[in-house]
């Protein structure tokens, strides 16, 4: 163990690059000159050193801050040599999080002590005085692995939530679209929290899709939430991550969707339908940058851009105390309103002939194009579930059709307009397109009072709207 105050001869300092933050080591030691000593040896190398003298200072800053691995004495009262000290500060070390190494040293070391520190957790064991090619390479490998193990559990978490389709493409050519172009070129390179508003279907996600790709945080991922759809519940989990235990199904942890944004776009869809009771959890999140997994009093920093949507009036649910008005001004920052696809019908032909050649190459479908009739069809209707039910439209039509271009009857837009039918001649999956339609439309597009009124789960309506193209 080093004594003078001239750093020792140790091996190449470790070099991190600059999108990397140095190492942060936790030392707890009840002699001043040990932790001395241990900073004189490791920032040198790169470490950041944090000292304490006890294990309730070592409690008190790991529920504060993050490390990458943690050094502690097992003896701190005067004229102990039994190590339990450092034993149970251990145990609740892991027990706070499993996959922190800690390096456990003493001046007392036996065999006994090390097989129980190893046993408790520990994952290695230092005697003082300690050797400093061996403390640095203990510490490199350990710090390596933690984070090695962290850029695992991000990866795994954004390979569930990422499609692998990517990136929709953002057509736009009508003139009711050129404000919102031009509003998403001078607002996407920015960190501007967006509020993206419109009716069901009018494509707010690939508007979302697009500032994000057109942004400084584009090489970083955008992470999609249905706000609207996640169960009171399971909120917090899926949003801010939760800790082995935190609950009965906690069986390991996990990341949650911010820090999984974090340097990244974060989408809240459906923010209109987030309870009151959350809404206060969401704020304090974009008002702090801070979160903490379910379970933990640990706080972590983030760094996201928040991107929202929704197809309601946020300002008329403020005013009827459905919406938190200082959670509006911190989400809008920037508005951009997408109009109903009944406003922007020149952008018909484009969206359809798009979505025919990616349903025709999805289901390996010789369609080639869309007969002069059954554009007109799609030109004259007028699209309640907009961008979204001609997408389902077409591709119900290229799965139905029987020659090379789709024909009027194809696209099934008949059976949408009941007022001409006899409910008799009506399929199931008709007659519920109907009731959903009408119940949104009855409550001004409030997915929880329409859910409530045809006497379904807000998450059960969401599946149906998604699968009839709503």
């Amino acid at each position: 163990m080093p004594t003078s105050a001239k750093p020792p001869e140790v091996s190449t300092p470790i070099v991190f690059t600059k999108a990397a933050t140095p190492p942060r080591i936790l030392a707890a030691d009840d002699q001043q000159h040990i932790l001395e000593a241990l900073e004189l040896l490791l920032k040198p190398q790169g470490y950041r050193v944090d000292g304490v003298r006890s294990p309730q200072l070592a409690r008190e800053v790991l529920t504060g801050a993050s490390y990458d691995a943690a050094l502690i004495d097992l003896n701190y009262a005067r004229d102990t040599t039994s190590g339990r000290e450092g034993l149970d500060l251990l145990s609740e070390i892991v027990a706070l999080d499993s996959t922190l190494p800690v390096i456990v040293m003493t001046a007392w070391g036996n065999v006994d002590l090390a097989v129980e520190a190893m046993q408790r957790g520990a994952r290695d064991f230092i005697q003082k005085p300690w050797e400093n090619e061996r403390l640095l390479s203990i510490l490199r490998t350990q710090v390596e692995l933690r984070r090695a193990l962290q850029q695992a559990e991000r990866l795994a978490a954004e390979n569930q939530l990422l499609s692998a389709l990517g990136r929709k493409e953002f057509i736009a050519t009508a003139p009711s679209m050129l404000p919102v172009l031009e509003a998403i070129t001078r607002i996407a390179p920015s960190d501007a929290n967006v509020l993206v508003s419109g009716e069901h279907g009018t494509g707010k996600e690939v508007a979302a899709q697009t500032i994000h790709a057109l942004s400084l945080r584009s090489l970083r991922p955008m992470i999609a939430v249905n706000t609207g759809g996640l169960a009171e519940g399971v909120f917090e989990s899926e949003l801010f991550g939760h800790v082995k235990g935190a609950f009965t199904d906690a069986r390991s942890d996990r990341i949650g969707r911010f820090e999984l944004a974090d340097g990244g776009t974060i989408f809240l869809d459906e923010i209109g339908n987030v309870p009151l009771r959350q809404q206060a959890k969401l704020l304090r999140v974009i008002e702090s940058g801070e979160i903490e997994r379910v379970g933990s009093s640990r706080t972590k920093k983030i760094d996201v851009r928040m991107i929202s949507a929704t197809n309601t009036d946020l300002s008329a649910a403020c005013k009827a105390g459905q919406f938190r008005e200082d959670l509006l001004f911190r989400l809008n920052t920037v508005e951009i309103h997408l109009p109903p696809l009944r406003e922007r019908r020149e952008d018909i032909p484009a969206l359809a002939v798009h979505f025919l050649s990616h349903y025709a190459s999805r289901y390996r479908r010789e369609v080639g194009g869309l007969d002069r009739s059954a554009l007109q069809s799609l030109l004259q209707y007028s699209w309640p579930g907009n961008i979204r039910e001609l997408e389902h439209t077409l591709e119900r039509a290229v799965l139905m059709c029987r020659t090379d271009q789709i024909q009027p009857a194809d696209l099934g837009l008949g059976v949408q307009r009941p007022q001409t039918q006899n409910l008799d001649e009506l399929s199931l999956e008709s007659v519920e397109t109907i009731l959903i339609r009408k119940a949104l439309q009855r409550f001004q597009g409030n997915v929880t009072q329409a859910a409530e009124a045809l006497g379904l789960s807000r998450g059960a309506l969401y599946r149906r709207m998604e699968k009839y193209g709503l």
